[in-house]
């Protein structure tokens, strides 16, 4: 009975994982495109991706727990020591289950590490340009008033 709940966790465990996998696919896209309008949702939803992943990791130690218990092992063994004492079928699909974590955490550090250096290009583009407008935008003093600017250079014809 305990291998049943873990593997109906597992399961419920990777669904998370590909839904943050596609939040993330998402979220590069808006990145790479430009669009930046729903780029806030976006990361929104992976957070909520992420704070699901987390309950779901809380349960799958819980089960796994119960598992380690039933089974005769050490309690806090990993997935790949459950599947090596686990009666077939189970030990197959705990090790399916184990391929697939490791598959999808890949995938999502992969993802995550390339959404890093779109943001960081994105940020440091907007820098830039707003280094370059420097020049043109007038500024406020402690009072709330415009700044007095700097005269700028000006070309005197002295043969008049």
């Amino acid at each position: 009975m305990a291998l049943n709940r873990l593997s109906e966790v597992l399961w419920r465990e990777r669904h998370l994982l590909e839904t943050l996998l596609f939040k993330l696919e998402e979220e590069q896209l808006l990145l790479s495109s430009g669009r930046t309008r729903w780029l806030a949702l976006a990361t929104a939803e992976v957070e909520h991706a992420l704070d699901a992943i987390r309950e779901a990791e809380l349960a799958r130690a819980v089960e796994a727990e119960a598992v380690a218990v039933e089974l005769g092992v050490v309690p806090g063994s990993s997935l790949a020591v459950l599947a090596a004492h686990a009666p077939a079928p189970w030990d197959e699909l705990l090790r399916a289950h184990r391929d697939a974590f490791a598959s999808l955490t890949a995938e999502i550090g992969h993802l995550a590490d390339g959404n890093r250096e779109l943001l960081a290009l994105s940020h440091r583009a907007t820098q830039e340009t707003l280094a370059a407008l420097q020049d043109d935008v007038r500024t406020y003093d402690g009072s709330g008033h415009a700044a007095a600017t700097s005269p700028l250079a000006h070309l005197i014809d002295r043969s008049i």
